[in-house]
C-alpha cells in the first residue's frame, strides 16, 4: 500500500498565508517619510489575526524581522542602519519594571520624519514587556507614545481595554502623530478595516 503524503496548501508569496486565506487584497501602500521597523514575536508569525505583516505591506520601505531575543550586533544594525534615528513605540513603564528607563524624547527630531526610524514591537502586551527586558538596545531608545487615539477597531482579537490598540493601528496613529499626514493615517486605517472584515468572514465560514 502507497502511503498517502499530505499536500502542502498553497502560500501566497507576499503576506506568506495560504492562497484561500491570502489577505494582499486589504494592502493600501503608504509612503511615509518615516522608515517602519516591525520587530515580530514568533507566537504572532503564524497567527492569523495578526497585524503586523499587512502593516509591512502597506508601507514600501519597512522591514519586519521575527524574533523574540535579538543577537545583540544585529540588532544595533537593523536601529540605526542608514543613519536613521530610532524611536521606539511604546508605552511608558514604571520604574520598577525591571527594564532601563529611556532616554527623554528630543521634540525637534519629529520636525524631521525623514530622519526617524519608527520601531514597532508586534506581540501580545506580555510578550512586548519581555522582548523589551531581553533586548537592553531597545531599552536604550527614545520612546514615543500615542496621545489623543480612539479605542480600538480590531473586534476579531480580544485586549483587555479599549486604549490597547492592534499593531497596526498604533502604527498609523503614531505616523500620523510624527508626519501630521492624517490622509496617509485614513488609507492604513481603511485597510486595516477591511483586513478585519475578511477575518471575521473566514471565521464565520469555519
Amino acid at each position: 500500500m502507497t502511503a498517502t503524503v499530505p499536500t502542502r496548501r498553497a502560500t501566497c508569496g507576499a503576506c506568506l498565508r495560504p492562497r484561500s486565506a491570502c489577505v494582499c487584497a486589504a494592502v493600501a501602500r503608504v509612503e511615509t517619510p518615516v522608515e517602519l521597523l516591525v520587530l515580530l514575536h514568533p507566537l504572532e508569525a503564524g497567527n492569523a489575526k495578526n497585524s503586523g505583516r499587512l502593516l509591512h505591506l502597506c508601507v514600501p520601505g519597512s522591514r519586519i524581522e521575527v524574533g523574540e531575543a535579538f543577537d545583540p550586533a544585529a540588532l544595533e544594525e537593523m536601529l540605526h542602519a542608514g543613519g536613521r534615528v530610532p524611536l521606539l513605540l511604546y508605552p511608558p513603564t514604571p520604574a520598577q519594571a525591571g527594564v532601563a528607563q529611556p532616554p527623554g524624547l528630543d521634540r525637534a527630531l519629529l520636525s524631521s520624519p525623514q530622519r526617524l526610524r519608527l520601531v514597532v514591537l508586534d506581540a501580545t502586551w506580555r510578550k512586548s514587556r519581555k522582548m523589551l527586558y531581553l533586548n537592553p538596545a531597545l531599552q536604550k531608545l527614545p520612546r514615543l507614545a500615542l496621545s489623543e487615539v480612539p479605542a480600538s477597531a480590531y473586534r476579531i482579537r480580544k485586549a483587555h481595554a479599549p486604549h490597547q490598540l492592534s499593531t497596526f493601528e498604533a502604527a498609523a496613529y503614531a505616523l500620523r502623530q510624527v508626519t501630521c499626514d492624517e490622509q496617509a493615517c485614513q488609507t492604513l486605517l481603511m485597510a486595516f478595516d477591511n483586513f478585519v472584515a475578511q477575518q471575521a468572514a473566514f471565521a464565520n465560514r469555519a
